[in-house]
């Protein structure tokens, strides 16, 4: 190939550009293959050695640069950062208010968490910020600020703090502390199934965090996996994502999401679009229980509403029949939790946390009593078995006795003659002697 064949300066430009349509693309591409030329002249138009040493730095993927575990799940609506304010510093994805924004945390169907820092505290801090393409709805608008008020309102250990609030701005968003560490989703992801001792103390703080949002008249709506985070070291678990909490006799933004929140953990009467209050969380909290000791949801299908037929109609297992080393008390409180009746639960969050508090300590040191209704309940499952089982042995005895020895067969007795025969019977021989004896010692007898 002559020099005129060569590719010209503007072609290079459009090339770097990325300006060339399909099919000019495709030859340029052809002609690059192999003419080094055209090679050395388009990395001198795109910037040169040096320039492609430095993006090429900036372009390598570490172990930061992954995505976290779970983050499976996340929207595949890309994130525009275009609602940021720029930042001098090039590592920074941009500013929002006074905050840096590092990364993206995770993403949702209304939003996106970030990964900031507060330059007026100098410390890090997770940003939900509403998706750009919600910002405009105003009923998400008044979804998001439901939440911040919502989550505003709960303050316990075990609940996520809200530091700030900005729900009228061009971008809502809410900003909360950076809890270090993992969800339960991704732990179970993980790990499958965790030990029972883990399993209690987890629900116990969970519910904990939901007996102070019940206790203001605030329903959770969404208690899942995904919205319990794990704190490493003290293993304290925060109950976060208000987002669909609302006090339990607002009927406002019904139309939004009648039956909004996670298919898997609704109750039957979320599911069925009817009023709930703080015990339908705990039916999402006993699902929640059910999946972290046996590693599966209690009720499982393909389809959304077959799915929410079963929550509806069908009874969950013991957990115990998908892990056998679980204690029989602990299929008593999940089933108990699992209630299609929501009298039938337990009366609230606390006395769930109380319980479980109880159950923590019988693990913990076995000489710690269990509560008095479950050890009932136990004993009575033991006497229970005991008495089956020992029937059961009777009846095998029984059986190998009749197998062994057949019962012998018993032969008719002798056909009595009629007539009176003294040769023979002799019964009626002596009867007679002893009567006529009596008859001569009587007085008066004619004898």
């Amino acid at each position: 190939m002559n020099l005129d064949e060569h590719l010209s300066n503007d072609s290079l430009t459009l090339i770097a550009q990325g300006s060339l349509n399909t099919e000019q693309e495709t030859q340029a591409s052809a002609h690059l293959d192999h003419c080094t030329l055209c090679q050395a002249a388009l990395e001198r138009t795109s910037g040169g050695a040096e320039w492609w040493t430095e993006t090429a730095t900036q372009l390598r993927v570490d172990e930061d640069d992954l995505p976290p575990p779970g983050s499976e799940s996340w929207s595949a609506v890309d994130f525009s950062v275009d609602f940021l304010d720029p930042a001098d510093n090039p590592s920074l994805l941009g500013l929002l208010a006074e905050y840096e924004i590092h990364g993206i945390l995770g993403r949702g169907g209304m939003g996106v968490v970030l990964k900031a820092r507060d330059t007026q505290l100098n410390r890090f801090v997770a940003i939900k910020a509403l998706g750009p393409q919600w910002a405009s709805s105003e009923v998400a608008r008044r979804r998001f600020a439901r939440e911040a008020q919502a989550a505003a309102a709960v303050v316990h250990p075990n609940v996520i703090a809200i530091h700030q609030v900005q729900a009228n701005g061009r971008l809502p968003f809410i900003v909360m502390p950076l809890i270090p560490g993992e969800s339960l989703q991704q732990r179970l992801a993980a790990r499958g199934q965790l030990e029972l001792i883990e399993v209690l103390r987890i629900a116990m703080q969970a519910a904990a965090g939901l007996a102070v949002a019940h206790e203001q008249g605030l329903v959770h709506r969404d208690v899942k996996p995904a919205n319990i985070l794990l704190e490493p070291g003290i293993e304290r678990a925060v109950l976060t994502d208000f987002g669909l909490a609302r006090a339990a006799d607002d009927r406002t933004l019904t139309q939004w999401g009648v039956i909004a929140g996670t298919p898997a953990y609704m109750s039957p009467e979320q599911s069925r679009g009817e009023p709930i209050d703080g015990r339908s969380d705990l039916f999402s909290l006993g699902c929640v229980m059910f999946e972290m000791a046996t590693g599966e949801t209690p009720f499982q299908s393909e389809s959304t509403l077959a799915l929410l037929r079963r929550i509806c109609e069908e009874s969950a297992p013991a957990p115990s029949r998908l892990n056998k080393q679980l204690p029989p008390w602990f299929d008593s409180i999940v089933l108990r939790l699992l209630s299609k009746n929501p009298e039938d639960r337990y009366c609230s969050a606390r006395e769930v946390s109380k319980l479980l508090e109880n159950c923590l300590a019988h693990m913990q040191d076995p000489a710690t009593q269990l509560p008095v209704e479950l050890k009932k309940k136990f004993r009575w499952f033991r006497w229970l078995a005991l008495s089956f089982g020992l029937l059961a042995m009777i009846g095998f005895c029984v059986y190998l006795c009749y197998r062994e020895k057949p019962i012998e067969k018993i032969e008719s007795p002798p056909e009595i003659k009629e007539e009176f025969d003294p040769s023979w019977n002799w019964g009626d021989k002596e009867l007679r002697d002893i009567r006529e004896r009596l008859d001569a010692l009587t007085p008066g007898s004619p004898h």
